[in-house]
């Protein structure tokens, strides 16, 4: 896929919609530049929604109370 963006007077670019759509930017999020050898230029969103991260850690064998997880942060204090 190619998408073409022009950039103004003052350095800046509109990123198009297409491309908005397909990294899911919305306004206020921010995006990475990865510059490479040969002069490619990798773009990536940087503000990834918490949801992404559901799943990534097994379950618990059973739910814990607040209280039992009151306890256990309080024994791991230095």
């Amino acid at each position: 896929m190619t998408i073409q963006a022009t950039v103004t007077s003052k350095g800046q670019i509109t990123l198009p919609k297409a491309l908005r759509d397909l990294l899911a930017l919305k306004a206020g999020d921010r995006v990475e530049f990865i510059v490479e050898d040969g002069g490619v230029v990798r773009m990536r969103s940087r503000s990834a929604p918490v949801t992404r991260l559901k799943g990534m850690l097994p379950a618990p064998p059973r739910p814990l109370s607040v209280e039992e997880m009151d306890e256990a942060i309080q024994s791991r204090k230095p």
